[in-house]
């Protein structure tokens, strides 16, 4: 967003008619410690079990009933006292709030190539890169001004990418590359952005909200992947109407967004783009305009008689702005086109669906939950079709947590797991190419800025996940294990003949994470061991030897973030 829109903004949110109302600042998705202090005070019964953490980001003040929505506990600030947030009477009655952000800073260095997920601005990028936020929040009555913006620079050194020794291997694989926007590195000089970031203008009415953002948005239950969206990639421009807080109704509580706004492509070829295999060009260029409009919709809902259960469901399409001609174009929500795939109908194909259904359950009682996710690759299946076949195009997550109190107060061992696929299993699928996140048409796929907005670890990607780890309050220390098996549509489309499970690109990631409060000063840091198998499916045959190594490699990954609320 650029600064005439923020001006506009600005002088629109003075104008606007005051009322008394409660904060309403966001906590971004992804910000150090505090995402992850609210997910485990909500399993102890300290918040309000009602907010499903299925939409966000978060609204505490309103979702938890909190003056201000960062000082969760109420011990990081003294809005009486404080020299940084400030009232300002213009006249009697009428008074513009305002609340500096915490800052915000998050550091990344990868030893040998790239790797991560779930960063935001962050870039495919070996060596060091940085994020950096800060801002403030501001209030009129019933607008809100939220400025945060983020500014990256990462180093971006060179690094071995996708082999080229194996030349049948590059054809089939640009077979994906020819219909994704997703560079394995993003130019060669060092990169620097400045994004508008986690920054909002919104017009709040009790529990309702309508505005225009670029804060990342996260859709779904999981702790660390979602199908829909996530904040792998930046935020990008939206608008927005949800809800504040969950609804309540004589049956149940409700919440929902509805959301359209804008992608971007980038301009960095895929690797090896120039290469030529039996006189065939193996890339063909995307369209020069490759910005999108995307809409979609997720709603919640928490049935009066079943404590603690959430149940959802979630849908987006989107497509290329130069396509769009009728009503149904800016909201295909109500608009899925249902049919047989094989069935040629353009409206239908010149679109890139998805749609999900997911529930959480939660026990504070007994600290724990449960939630799964399961989603459809293009919203045009029928019903009968789905009964029949519910395994085709589909990707799945199941994940749950569970905290156990030790003697001493406050104190819990907590155990994790999440798993997601979203590598196909039907033969039929794998061959047509009805991969997560690439399309025929849109062949810019399911990105923003170059960067998948669901799972992070990209198309066809199968993850394991598990954790054990010792909390206290905002502290967290812990150890994690995962296991990532990327792309798996492309090894079985790639290997199909030889069958060949040796070739499969694996890694196994061994992290020691950490969550502490100094004061007014949050630490999250991560330190990661990735054992990788086959980089980028190399192995090369020995005839004599079965069991020969591939490209095997070790990478050393470390995360160190940081926030500080100032008082």
């Amino acid at each position: 967003m650029n600064k005439n829109i923020f001006l506009f903004l600005f002088c629109f949110f003075l104008l606007a008619l005051p009322t008394k109302e409660a904060f309403s600042q966001s906590i971004p998705v992804g910000t150090p410690v505090l995402e992850e202090y609210m997910r485990r005070m909500q399993l102890l019964g300290i918040l309000d079990e009602n907010p499903s953490f299925l939409i966000r980001p978060l609204h505490p003040v309103h979702g938890f009933d909190r003056k201000v929505g960062f000082d969760l506990d109420s011990t990081f600030t003294d809005l009486d006292s404080s020299e940084f947030h400030r009232s300002f009477n213009l006249k009697e009655d009428k008074k513009i709030e305002m609340l500096v952000l915490p800052i915000t800073n998050r550091t990344q260095f990868t030893s040998n190539y790239s790797f991560g997920m779930n960063d935001g601005p962050m870039i495919p990028n070996r060596g060091l890169q940085n994020v950096f936020s800060a801002g403030f929040f501001s209030q009129y009555g019933k607008f809100s001004l939220q400025l945060q913006p983020e500014i990256v620079i990462a180093q971006n050194k060179d690094f071995q990418g996708f082999p080229i020794e194996h030349q049948s291997t590059i054809l089939y694989y640009y077979e994906y590359l020819n219909r994704i926007d997703m560079p394995e590195r993003f130019g060669s000089d060092t990169y620097t952005r400045l994004f508008a970031g986690q920054s909002s203008f919104r017009f709040n009415h009790k529990a309702y909200s309508l505005g225009i953002s670029t804060e990342n948005l996260w859709w779904g239950p999981g702790k660390r992947s979602s199908l829909l969206m996530s904040n792998n990639a930046p935020g990008f421009l939206h608008f927005t109407f949800n809800t504040l807080k969950p609804v309540e109704t004589k049956i149940g509580h409700f919440e929902w967004q509805l959301m359209s706004g804008f992608l971007r492509s980038t301009d960095y070829l895929p690797p090896h783009s120039d290469y030529v295999f039996q006189q065939n060009q193996v890339y063909f260029p995307k369209r020069e305009n490759g910005n999108r409009y995307i809409s979609g919709l997720i709603f919640n809902y928490q049935p009066k008689w079943v404590k603690g259960l959430f149940l959802g469901f979630a849908s987006v399409n989107h497509m290329y702005s130069a396509d769009m001609e009728t009503f149904a174009d800016y909201l295909p929500i109500f608009n899925g086109e249902k049919g047989l795939n094989n069935v040629f109908n353009p409206v239908r194909d010149q679109r890139q669906q998805f749609s999900s259904a997911f529930f959480r359950w939660l026990s504070p009682e007994g600290h724990f939950e449960f939630y799964g996710e399961y989603g459809t690759r293009g919203n045009s299946q029928r019903a009968a079709d789905f009964i029949v076949t519910p395994e085709k195009n589909r990707g799945f997550t199941f994940g749950f947590s569970n905290l156990m109190p030790l003697n001493k107060e406050r104190q819990f061992i907590q155990i994790s797991a999440e798993m997601t696929q979203t590598g196909q299993t039907i033969r039929q699928s794998i061959r047509d190419l009805d991969t997560w996140y690439i399309h025929d048409h849109v062949r810019h796929g399911y990105t923003h800025q170059g960067q998948v907005l669901g799972m992070g670890y990209g198309p066809a990607a199968n993850v394991n996940w598990v954790e054990l780890a010792w909390t206290k309050d905002f502290n967290k220390i812990g150890f994690q294990f995962e296991r990532v098996v990327y792309n798996n549509d492309f090894y079985n489309f790639r290997f199909e003949a030889s069958k060949d499970w040796r070739n499969k690109y694996v890694d196994l990631v061994y992290s020691l994470v950490g969550d502490w409060r100094f004061g007014n000063l949050l630490l999250n840091a991560n330190f990661q061991y990735v054992d990788t198998f086959n980089y980028k499916w190399y192995l090369e045959n020995v005839p004599d030897i079965y069991f020969v190594p591939g490209l095997d490699k070790k990478n050393f990954v470390v995360n160190v973030g940081v926030a500080y609320i100032l008082k």
